[in-house]
């Protein structure tokens, strides 16, 4: 599993640091690197687009992975030169730069857009595979999530735009309600489509604000072992 990124356009990058003269980059050796928009060659790149653009890079690092507690380690050890930026350049994903944003006093402006979460399912391409909305419905989709695999969130079937087990979306994207049908027929399971699912309960999702969740909420024996510690 990655986080997919691309990189936000020049024009958007310079609107966002007008008034911020010096500038600290930093770039991610995993996700961001593998996308190519935020790793070392990146970084570099980046560097000199600022410093002919007017702008004083005060130094710049690439951190092994930014969404964890390597950034608070790497920012300490590059304090004088982070201290001496206004901002930090961060090409990296959104999770990094709120990370980056716990253990610094400089702001993190984001360098990148951050698509989503995806696995590879052929060398190079990513297909958005869950987007973490707490209300699974796998169990009676065959295993095939609905939710990011339509283009229409349908949770009931197919519409009637699919045509030869392909979207009217777009012909290079598979009907997921196909697949469904097609995995609950080989498995004698058609009977799981006959129950009419309920409307999605976005409650437990994002829409209540950022989610909070100990590991005790959802592994027991973890409580059970922090009380023998």
């Amino acid at each position: 599993m990655k986080t997919l990124t691309r990189q936000k356009p020049w024009e958007e990058i310079k609107e966002m640091l007008n008034g911020v003269d010096k500038v600290y980059l930093v770039g991610c050796g995993t996700c961001a690197t593998m996308c190519h928009t935020g790793g070392k060659a990146e970084v570099v790149e980046m560097k000199a687009k600022l410093e002919a653009a007017g702008k004083t890079v005060t130094g710049w690092m690439v951190v092994p992975t930014t969404c964890d507690e390597l950034t608070k380690y790497a920012l300490e050890e590059n304090a004088p030169a982070v201290q001496a930026a206004d901002g930090i350049l961060a090409m990296v994903c959104a999770f990094g730069v709120q990370t980056i944003s716990l253990y610094s006093d400089r702001l993190p402006y984001p360098a990148l857009d951050t698509l989503f979460v995806g696995l590879e399912d052929e060398p190079g391409h990513f297909i958005e595979v869950c987007m973490q909305c707490a209300s699974c419905v796998l169990g009676r989709a065959a295993g095939l999530c609905p939710l990011v695999r339509c283009a229409k969130t349908l949770l009931n079937g197919p519409c009637g735009g699919s045509v030869g087990g392909k979207c009217e979306v777009s012909p290079n994207i598979p009907c997921v309600w196909q697949d469904i049908v097609d995995r609950l027929q080989a498995a004698g399971r058609l009977d799981r489509l006959e129950e009419i699912s309920p409307v999605h309960d976005w409650s437990v999702s994002n829409s209540g604000g950022p989610r909070r969740l100990g590991l005790e909420e959802v592994c027991p024996a973890y409580g059970k072992l922090e009380a023998t510690r």
